[in-house]
């Protein structure tokens, strides 16, 4: 079998109050035979046209070769280096799969204009440039495919050589590439961004990079029976109810690797469980965790630990952590059993797990703010090289550093979070990502940290449609070195402090707490940062 799975205290408890349940209800057997109904009416529309995951392992099979015959195209002609420009879904799933299986895939899922000049004079000479976009309009990957195609031209190169496009078809990147002459793979239009894993999203720039993706896709067929069958051993139906059964809700999910053989997971299951989660007030919280986390010494009472390991089965391991969920398992059976484990956690917490309402509603005040482009607002006050603003007064009066990061943290509620945003350049900041740790050892709360705008296409949805505990640290930066979006009125530099702006103008109107902190000299600011937050 490959997959492992062990539950204890009120993770076992849930699994023993709703799996009866949903095995008699038919819930396995009705996700694989495509059953809209099963999260009642109001979902039906839209689970009737995102249920094509369960048949992603078979439909997918012909890709293989596909891919493969592209690769050694490239591989023949002395390119052999592959960037894939994607967001959410569409990097999640191959950066985890390439981290896995050891090949190297360069990810650009930022709008950073450091990070993509950084891309840009990496080895271009022998770079394909995957572009992957299910609506074919994500405004980071249209920008990021805009740059590479002049440099490829810039450097004599014909961009039809050197870009692949994913995207459903007839979106707008499908005309796109057709007019341009890209080659192109079309993915399964009946699946959602965030269950996309095992089609072409997942499939294509991993199988370029060189990752054995048809043992990707026997490791997830193995599994699938045991996840259509409606019986208590269905592996999808105990996660399932282990993470969205617990009475009261553990409604925050720390996930952590302890000995897994898979590199990178929790990070690609952050978007699928926040974003088919959060919201209507409710959902599952995604808390990336590592072995010396606070969270782990600390317990926060609504927060159930799931931790990734070598086997499940092991008697030691049980013993050790008491009332964890304790998973194992190859990688494409776990993705798949992932999958179907939040579609089940869907229906038991009563909500649509396929629809993102909230995730717009960030992106619209970016294209707001880059339409009109309105000076900064006027930072509350500036400490050293930091300009702070806030929300509210709350946060902002007392006038130093330290004063509003207590300010801000005065306001976690007893079952609340901490959110830490960074829209920054990552590559040149990575010493931020410390901040989670820190601020959860002070704060005695889950905390998150994403990177922005990565974040948006994955916890997004959560901070504004899930229950309203978080409160929310921003941190941007000065751009030291901008660039040019080509064909486009507004720079890399500009686009990034937008998302910054509009994500916090809409968590402000959820009535939800932010502190933004904007680096002027990021590398001097850094040790005063931390220092206020310590």
């Amino acid at each position: 079998m490959t997959i492992g799975i062990h539950v204890s205290g009120d993770a076992k408890k849930a699994v023993e109050a709703h799996v009866p349940q949903l095995v008699t209800d038919l819930v396995a057997s009705g996700i694989t035979g495509l059953d809209p109904a099963l999260w009642g009416p109001a979902a039906e529309a839209e689970a009737s046209k995102r249920l094509g995951w369960t048949e992603a392992v078979s439909i997918s099979r012909p890709l293989v070769a596909q891919i493969e015959e592209l690769r050694e195209e490239f591989l023949a002609l002395g390119i052999d280096h592959f960037v894939l420009a994607g967001m959410g879904g569409s990097s999640l799933a191959p950066e985890v799969i390439t981290k896995t299986l050891g090949v190297e895939l360069t990810i650009l899922d930022s709008t950073s204009p450091e990070q993509i000049r950084a891309a840009l004079a990496d080895r271009l000479e022998t770079t394909v440039l995957i572009a992957s976009s299910k609506s074919g309009g994500t405004l980071e990957t249209d920008s990021q495919r805009r740059a590479y195609e002049a440099a490829f031209l810039a450097a004599d190169i014909q961009p039809a050589e050197r870009i692949v496009i994913v995207t459903d078809p007839g979106s707008p990147l499908q005309q796109l590439a057709t007019e341009a002459g890209y080659r192109t793979f079309l993915a399964d239009p009946n699946v959602g961004g965030r269950y996309s894993a095992l089609t072409a999203f997942g499939l294509v720039p991993a199988g370029l990079a060189g990752a054995a993706i048809d043992e990707l896709l026997d490791e997830a067929d193995a599994i699938s029976l045991n996840l259509a069958e409606d019986g208590p051993e269905n592996f999808g139906l105990i996660l399932g109810a282990a993470l969205a059964g617990t009475v009261p809700l553990r409604d925050k999910t720390g996930i952590v690797a302890d000995g897994t053989h898979i590199v990178g997971f929790a990070d690609w299951a952050e978007q699928l469980i926040a974003e088919s989660t959060g919201k209507d007030g409710k959902g599952l919280l995604p808390v990336v965790l590592d072995l010396n986390s606070p969270e782990l010494t600390s317990k926060p009472a609504d927060l159930q630990v799931v931790r990734l390991v070598d086997n499940a089965n092991e008697f030691h391991l049980r013993e050790k952590h008491p009332g964890e969920i304790l998973i194992s398992g190859s990688l494409g059976a776990m993705l798949l059993t992932w999958e179907y484990a939040i579609a089940v956690a869907g229906r038991i917490l009563g909500i649509n797990p396929f629809d993102q309402p909230d995730v717009e509603s960030a992106k619209e005040a970016a294209r707001g703010l880059l339409d009109n482009r309105p000076e900064p607002a006027t930072p509350a006050f500036v400490q050293g090289g930091i300009e702070v603003r806030g929300s509210s007064p709350a946060v902002t009066d007392a006038g130093t550093l330290t004063g509003a990061v207590d300010a801000l943290l005065a306001q976690l509620p007893a079952d609340g979070y901490v959110a830490v945003m960074a829209y920054v350049d990552r590559l040149a900041l990575p010493q931020l990502a410390e901040l989670r740790d820190l601020l959860a050892a002070r704060s005695g709360r889950p905390v998150t940290f994403g990177w922005g705008p990565r974040f948006l296409h994955s916890t997004g949805q959560y901070h504004k449609g899930g229950p309203a505990t978080g409160v929310f640290l921003q941190i941007t930066a000065d751009t030291t070195d901008d660039l040019d979006i080509p064909g486009r009125p507004f720079t890399f530099g500009q686009l990034i402090q937008a998302q910054a702006a509009g994500d916090a103008g809409v968590l402000a109107e959820h009535g939800r707490p932010v502190l933004r902190l904007n680096l002027t000299d990021a590398a001097a600011d850094v040790p005063a940062l931390f220092d206020a937050l310590r």
